[in-house]
């Protein structure tokens, strides 16, 4: 063989075992699980909150849902667009532990909107459409709570906007349609909208591109901002630019209509080490393009930023398939990004996506580049627009929603509105992992930043070596973002046998987040995990002493 031959022989070798080593691996461990083939409603938005009910809703106007509203009650509403004299429930809160379904009452329009919870575990619910569009709606975790409103309640309509919880509680509301602007919730430091030049200046005329903006409260108090394909770092305190991002590599916008997913990966103890994940999304133009009927593969690439770095830039890796519309949900073992539903080509908006991506995937942040992904259990329903997914306590993924049309649709559509809910239980559910599983036993309801405090556990085998403590927030989904999600992980000062206690019992000694830049007050679920596999969460909530 000639001496050339042989090189590209080799070559070709290398080449074919790198591009091996590098194909998604393939896990198959995940199960899914139908709850409820109908909860009436279909799941555009859903929050989990600290009482484990799960508040789930759409839009008032899309006509009569399948669950009616009880004791005869209905809703006169002359601005509706569909109906006057409405006696359905276009919310419905969700009971994990009974798998229960309860009507609620709506009396605005909630359609695409957003949502926080308030330091008191309230959920803080704001906008929509028509005569939701300047609402502000609230839900207290209670056994027979209902829907309370203010119809005026924003100093601005807010469609399309996205909130994000302050260290002092306070919820900030940005952007929305036509509105380059952000306002607070309570209006405890300003109580008209302030302009956002970076909404204003990223808004593709036809497209948008820039609506249900990725936010994100960072560990120095600013916020992260994402709209379109550009990135800044802000100071709401004085409306104030601190540091401009690069754009994305590609060019291409990730924000609706062009809809990618995002999420801030887990916080590291130090905290300081704060790295922005988005994926998917579509092309630029494909949303014109899909309402002329020519629907367009979807981005199949990730981006990721340390928006701390000295010089930031975002690195570009590829998933094992395009997805937009996509879900993004940080897994309590703080190992992996669970991302799901959405579709392979098209875009957001109304029977504009085709091509369901049935198949989860797993991103592994602290793994190597180029080995993160790994292809989980396939689903069998398409969730495509106005889906969601969020964490619950015991560490299964909610997933719920698929609505692609302005009203229900059943019959003769490609993809019919879709009313059931689903449970993924990660691989680490699985039975042969149950001896790894902890248990929590004791633990401090309420922390204090920087507290020291000590969590007790039992666990069949224990690895002492590899037990870390995660704190989650509890995230309000919609439109393929999760508003408030974070995950912690806490400083743990070393694993030991518990005195005067079984064998199997344990202790791990363990510091609260240090401050309200890294923890916002409020509630999170904290868990124990044990060698990779994480405990039923407990309910914890942080604030000042």
């Amino acid at each position: 063989m000639k001496h050339d031959d042989f090189n590209a022989c080799l070559l070709v070798v290398v080449v074919l075992v790198v591009s091996a080593a590098l194909s998604p691996a393939v896990a198959t461990g995940a199960q899914w699980q139908l709850l409820k083939s109908s909860i009436g409603v279909s799941a555009m938005h859903m929050q989990l909150l600290p009482n484990d009910r799960v508040v789930v809703f759409d839009r008032t106007d899309f006509g009569p849902s399948n669950l009616s509203l009880p004791d005869g009650r209905c809703r006169d509403d002359p601005r509706d667009w569909t109906l006057h004299h409405d006696c359905t429930a276009h919310a419905a809160e969700y009971d994990v532990a009974a798998n229960a379904v309860r009507a609620l009452t709506l009396q605005t329009d909630p359609w695409c909107s957003s949502g926080t919870l308030d330091p008191d575990g309230r959920l803080v619910q704001t906008g929509g459409a028509n005569d939701g569009e300047r609402a502000v709606r609230y839900f207290n975790p209670c056994s027979d709570c209902d829907w309370k409103e203010e119809p005026a309640g924003l100093a601005a309509p807010r469609w399309y906007a996205t909130n994000q919880v302050l260290p002092d509680g306070t919820a900030i509301v940005v952007g929305g349609r036509s509105q380059p602007s952000f306002e607070f919730v309570p209006k405890n430091r300003v109580t008209s909208a302030v302009v956002l030049p970076l909404l204003r200046d990223t808004n593709d005329p036809g497209e948008s591109n820039n609506l249900y903006p990725f936010v994100y409260l960072n560990v120095d108090g600013n916020l992260f901002i994402f709209a379109n394909n550009r990135s800044i770092l802000f100071d709401y305190n004085t409306n104030t630019v601190v540091r401009e991002y690069p754009p994305t590599p590609d060019g291409d916008p990730r924000s609706y209509p062009c809809t990618g997913s995002s999420v801030l990966l887990p916080l590291p103890p130090s905290g300081d080490d704060v790295q922005v994940l988005i994926c998917g999304g579509a092309p630029r133009g494909a949303f014109v393009k899909a309402s002329h009927k020519l629907f367009i593969g979807a981005l199949k690439t990730c981006l990721r930023m340390g928006i701390n770095d000295p010089s930031p830039v975002w690195s570009i890796e590829t998933m094992p398939s395009a997805r937009v519309m996509g879900d993004m949900v940080l897994l309590p073992d703080g190992d992996e990004v669970l991302i799901l539903n959405g579709a392979a080509a098209g875009t957001a908006g109304w029977d504009l996506g085709r091509d369901p991506v049935l198949a989860p995937v797993g991103y592994r942040p602290g793994a190597s580049a180029g080995v993160r992904f790994e292809v989980k259990t396939p689903a069998t329903v398409p969730r495509m627009y106005h889906s969601s997914a969020v964490l619950l306590r015991d560490g299964r993924v909610l997933v719920g929603g698929s609505n692609p049309h302005a009203f229900y649709n059943f019959t003769g559509v490609d993809y019919p509105t879709d009313l059931s809910l689903e449970a993924y239980s990660p691989e680490y559910l699985a039975p042969e992992k149950a001896e790894l599983r902890p248990r929590v036993v004791a633990a401090p309801k309420d922390l204090v930043y920087g507290e020291h405090f000590t969590v007790r556990f039992d666990v069949a085998a224990a690895d002492d070596k590899q037990v870390r403590v995660t704190m989650v927030a509890p995230s309000f989904a919609t439109h393929s973002f999760s508003m408030n999600q974070r995950l912690l992980i806490l400083e743990t000062e070393g694993t030991a046998p518990a005195v005067e206690e079984d064998e199997w019992v344990y202790e791990v000694a363990v510091v609260a987040p240090r401050s309200a830049f890294i923890a916002p007050p409020g509630y999170y679920m904290l868990f124990i995990v044990n060698g990779g596999i994480p405990s039923e969460g407990i309910w914890v909530r942080i604030q000042q002493q």
